[in-house]
């Protein structure tokens, strides 16, 4: 039986190559969903190729061009931000690949689990601004939450076969971005195009930001709390700039095990759509007879101190991730559009969650709360 996916951002960075993948194997899956924000374009393209089910185009304005285009196909075309929530409840799918970029993913993730269906999940803001929520429904409906992140993947392939054994620390390995080595006095200067010229990586513009200042890392320290139920203080990051061991266990007898492949995000979309299986693919091999060195050291949090705000937001709780990812989505946003400078985009972080109001054991409608509320203070701060 092939495995019926369901896209949730097909046409990201994410989304695309996992239709990749799902080409170079049509004996396994096939395309059953496929949604888009306004890239009207490709989703099109998309949906001529692979023939789903259903579609949805968040932007409303292009829900006639979308429909039109589709019109002598069997594609169901929706539109509006609600209409993944209602593509999310259908029964028709048997993985979703929560792949839609930020804050935006988190109610149709919620909506699949709800609905018991199995989530690999690409979008760390999920679990970062309602961590608690999400994974207390995945253990409730008994829905498993494969990770898609080169790091959580790695974690969760190196804890196949441990279950009985627990976890001392998780080790999080960071590249560096791009901006590896530098000083506050560099990066006052540093524009969006030095910004998304990642060294090892090929993502989508945010991540490649939230790379660039180590947000990404922060965010990834949250998210791995959740999917791994472990205490903030088993957390840790090392920069590895090489980017070939993509995280580390270590377990309470000191042994450590580590998942290691040249950077490439379609092996661990393949693993998290195939799982449990490992399914043979063409991609490149790390080669130890070419590998010069594989070096470590510690992240500098005084230059790059989003990665110290997430630390702080992940020993704290509560709603203050939520504020957090709120204010760095909008931050981005600005600096991605030149409005703000590249270390300001920090400032208005902190601010923000200095001033938005702490919930320590919020609601789910708390944390939607806390969302809007830490978005207007930000923007305020930009004079948005």
């Amino acid at each position: 039986m092939k495995k019926r996916i369901a896209i949730f951002g097909s046409t990201g960075s994410i989304g695309t190559q996992a239709l990749d993948v799902i080409e170079s194997n049509p004996d396994k899956f096939e395309v059953e969903i496929l949604t888009a924000h306004h890239n009207d374009e490709l989703l099109i393209q998309q949906a001529l190729k692979f023939k789903p089910n259903a579609v949805v185009i968040v932007d409303e304005k292009k829900y006639a061009g979308v429909k039109n285009a589709l019109a002598s196909t069997d594609v169901k075309v929706f539109a509006g931000e609600s209409s993944l929530e209602d593509v999310a409840a259908f029964d028709t799918y048997d993985l979703m690949l929560a792949a839609i970029v930020g804050f935006a993913g988190l109610r149709p993730t919620i909506k699949a689990i709800e609905n018991g269906k199995p989530v690999a999940l690409a979008n760390k803001e999920t679990l970062v601004v309602a961590g608690d929520v999400v994974m207390g429904m995945a253990v409730e409906k008994r829905v498993p939450v494969i990770p898609v992140d080169s790091e959580h993947s790695a974690i969760f392939q190196c804890l196949v076969g441990e279950s009985r054994n627990p976890i001392e620390r998780i080790i999080l390995t960071a590249s560096g971005g791009p901006f590896l080595g530098r000083k506050p006095n560099y990066l006052v200067n540093v524009k969006r195009e030095h910004a998304l010229q990642h060294p090892n990586w090929s993502m989508g513009t945010k991540i490649t930001i939230d790379s660039a200042t180590l947000m990404n890392k922060g965010l990834e320290m949250i998210e791995a709390k959740w999917l791994f139920n472990l205490e903030p203080e088993q957390v840790q990051v090392v920069v590895h700039p090489q980017s070939i061991i993509h995280s580390m266990v270590q377990f309470q007898d000191g042994s450590i095990k580590a998942q290691m492949g040249l950077p490439d995000m379609k092996l661990p979309i393949q693993y998290a759509m195939a799982f449990p299986q490992r399914i043979p693919n063409s991609f490149p091999r790390f080669d130890f007879n070419k590998a010069s060195q594989l070096t470590f050291e510690a992240p500098d949090t005084k230059t790059f101190r989003n990665l110290a705000l997430a630390t702080d937001a992940l020993y704290k709780g509560g709603n203050l991730p939520c504020i957090m990812n709120a204010a760095n989505e909008l931050a981005v946003w600005a600096f991605l559009r030149n409005r703000i400078g590249f270390l300001d985009m920090t400032n208005v972080i902190e601010k923000t969650m200095e001033r938005v109001s702490f919930i320590e054991k919020p609601t789910l409608e708390e944390y939607l709360d806390s969302d809007g509320e830490a978005r207007n203070y930000a923007a305020s701060l930009m004079q948005l």
